[in-house]
């Protein structure tokens, strides 16, 4: 059985709020944002000169005005998943890590974070668009005992970077965040795995794409359809799982993409506004980033006999629900 030991997040410190997109003139206002997406502000690792005065035009140029890597914002969250997990960097012996836009096509991310962190051991890529974390999580609980003793997952998300800041349905979007957590199959941690899934629709692969060089793009309302129909199918599957559990006694976390889309989905299953824990508003979509950062958030206040269900939907097209109980 999966356990998870420890979780943690990072957001940079550059705030891309709504007022900031609109002083763009790319023709967006506030109640426009709101109405659509209900995101009130989102980080970035970019300079906001450098977004201010060429809108992210060339991709190239973002690289240079990154002011975090993903190795080092992937330490960031990775330091505190360890803290939380009581946990050193010379007990962790494998480093996992995947997301939607990677620094290198080589080495592995994990190899780069691994070297932030000066941790030895195995480094592997693995990931599944924005549901990475559940496919992350579905896999290393399928190797059990065969795995270290303790892993280390780290999905860093600094999408800003492929954003096209004409494009106001993209700009609106996105926000840079980086989640980590802190894993066993051998030990009994904070919070065991119960249940997880992962699945594909392979026909829809490029219903959202991040070319190698280039900007990110979506087929956006047959993307959406798909994810509030998918999600909202994980919960209820979840839920099935704990016929003992009062259904206002599972939280809901999903892919955080769009308020509006969260919403759709606790309304068809009937999530209590307080059993709905999400981060959106403050954040933007963080890709794959985004439903960890809100279990990170969460973390040291979540009371013992607590479930949640973080149920994930991405590029590929991929989903992936991982049930978690708390201990």
């Amino acid at each position: 059985m999966l356990h998870l030991h420890g979780v943690g997040h990072f957001h940079p410190p550059n705030v891309i709020d709504n007022a900031f997109l609109e002083a763009l003139d790319i023709g967006t206002n506030e109640e426009w944002i709101v109405s659509r997406v209900g995101i009130l502000s989102r980080r970035t690792v970019l300079s906001l000169d450098y977004l201010r005065h060429t809108k992210n035009r060339d991709v190239r140029g973002a690289a240079e005005a990154a002011e975090f890597s993903n190795a080092q914002t992937g330490a960031h969250a990775a330091r505190l998943a360890m803290q939380r997990a009581g946990v050193t960097a010379d007990q962790i012996g494998m480093v996992v890590a995947g997301g939607c836009s990677p620094d290198w096509c080589i080495p592995a991310e994990a190899a780069a974070i691994a070297r932030e962190l000066g941790i030895d051991g195995p480094c592997v890529d693995l990931h599944s668009a924005c549901s990475t974390f559940g496919a992350q999580l579905h896999l290393l609980g399928q190797m059990g005992a065969g795995l270290p003793e303790f892993v280390l997952c780290v999905i860093p998300e600094n999408t800003t970077r492929i954003v096209d800041y004409t494009d106001r349905s993209s700009a609106i979007l996105f926000g840079d965040a980086t989640s980590a957590a802190v894993i066993s199959t051998r030990h009994p941690g904070r919070a065991k795995m119960l249940h997880s899934e992962l699945g594909g629709a392979p026909e829809g692969a490029l219903d959202v794409t991040i070319p190698r060089i280039g900007f990110f793009a979506q087929n956006g309302s047959k993307v959406q359809k798909f994810a509030i129909k998918r999600m909202t199918e994980l919960f209820l599957g979840a839920r099935a799982r704990l016929p003992h559990i009062a259904p206002d006694r599972l939280v809901y976390v999903g892919h955080q993409a769009n308020l509006t889309m969260l919403q759709s989905v606790a309304k068809r299953c009937e999530v209590p506004a307080d059993r709905h824990w999400f981060n959106i508003d403050k954040f933007g979509n963080q890709a794959a980033a985004g439903a960890p950062t809100v279990l990170s958030e969460h973390w040291d206040t979540i009371d013992p006999g607590e479930h949640v269900a973080v149920v994930v939907v991405g590029s590929g097209l991929s989903w992936a629900s991982v049930l978690l109980e708390f201990t």
